[in-house]
């Protein structure tokens, strides 16, 4: 069972470093742009979209791009906390998985947002990515749930041992 929780927290640092190396790339991409990110029209299609059923106008849009510019970086520095306290627990202890929780419910979150203007303007690649953001970040969040399963039964089964008497 060790193997199985090995693989387990492998497959949560990998999917979180993931998420800290392309959403932080893409934050800082869009925070340090003029435009805010606007003048790569690939990557802010679904931002338009967006802006069409809001009807927001040019400094609507900027504004848009910069709260999904904060949102991302925010996901990104959550990524990496998570990443720093599983190497702080490595020697012991049990890790804190409700901050990637919540930072994997804020992918979900922009994800399916990201996907509807893609599937409306019937962009299959621009959907095929917002997918994968979407499968990697349910696929953490399952192995979270089921890590944290794992130790809360290990607990008792912990407790039960009865200890020597010293003698």
């Amino acid at each position: 069972m060790q193997k199985i929780s090995t693989v387990t927290a492998s497959v949560i640092v990998l999917i979180a470093f993931y998420f800290t190396l392309s959403w932080g790339y893409e934050a800082l991409r869009i925070l340090t742009s003029p435009s805010y990110g606007l003048e790569d029209v690939w990557r802010s299609q679904f931002l338009f979209g967006i802006g069409r059923v809001f009807d927001l106008g040019p400094v609507g849009l900027i504004k848009l791009a910069a709260f999904f510019g904060t949102l991302k970086l925010a996901v990104a520095c959550i990524c990496a906390l998570h990443i720093a306290d599983r190497a702080r627990c490595l020697m012991d202890g049990q890790p804190n998985s409700e901050i990637l929780e919540g930072g994997l419910i804020l992918v979900v979150l922009i994800s399916i947002v990201s996907v509807g203007p893609a599937s409306w303007s019937h962009s299959t690649d621009l959907m095929r990515e917002h997918a994968y953001q979407l499968l990697f970040a349910a696929l953490a969040t399952g192995l979270c749930i089921f890590e944290r399963s794992h130790a809360r039964r290990a607990e008792p089964a912990a407790a039960e041992v009865p200890s020597r008497p010293q003698v």
